[in-house]
């Protein structure tokens, strides 16, 4: 579940920043977003496990929304992208993948998943034992949640399929265009984290 620092939660709040000081991020009315993309194997792996998105060509981001408004904002995560800059000079939008989908791929990387029946758009348990325990590592670490309470943050995962490509990140974009203040229902403008550029000091 995507974390999330309370108010009073002083001594979180305070590392935080120190933490993802050099991130790449954007900034505007009051809401911060931070990414932060796994592109080396060994820190991947030290971080989920045998669970590890970047072994079947998932690029897992962490990504950070940091709220220094006295209004909650709600960010649609739903419809956050990575937009991938090929060397060709196109550009793909990629959407990113649940985590039983991660998982999927991680138990069965030649394609012989079991295919899951959807009722509402709900994965229905399909007796893939494997996936499921992979899935049960990956989801306390996704981003879930998308309020972010006043003067509070989320962090957590989303993966995106690069294609076993991770190199890719230094040339795309994270893309999160649907965010809204709670109260007022003002949208705001689209945020933009572009990876490859680190956050200026």
């Amino acid at each position: 579940m995507g974390a999330q620092n309370k108010p009073g939660a002083s001594k979180v709040q305070q590392a935080t920043p120190d933490a993802t000081a050099a991130l790449p991020h954007d900034n505007h009315d009051g809401l911060t977003v931070l990414a932060d993309p796994y592109v080396d194997k060994a820190r991947s792996k030290e971080k989920f496990g045998k669970a590890n998105p970047l072994e079947v060509g998932i690029l897992p981001i962490e990504v950070f929304l940091r709220n220094e408004t006295d209004h909650p904002i709600q960010v649609n995560i739903n419809t956050i992208q990575l937009e991938v800059h090929l060397r060709s000079g196109k550009r793909q939008d990629i959407d990113w993948l649940s985590p039983e989908d991660v998982a999927g791929l991680i138990a069965h990387p030649g394609g012989a998943a079991p295919s899951q029946r959807r009722v509402a758009g709900i994965p229905l348990p399909t007796g893939d034992k494997k996936a499921e325990k992979l899935a049960e590592i990956l989801r306390p670490l996704t981003l879930d949640s998308d309020t972010v309470a006043p003067m509070g943050s989320l962090h957590g995962f989303l993966y995106f399929n690069v294609n076993h490509d991770p190199s890719l990140a230094s040339t795309s974009v994270l893309y999160v265009p649907d965010v809204v203040v709670i109260p007022t229902k003002k949208t705001l403008m689209f945020f933009e984290v572009p990876l490859g550029k680190p956050a200026e000091k």
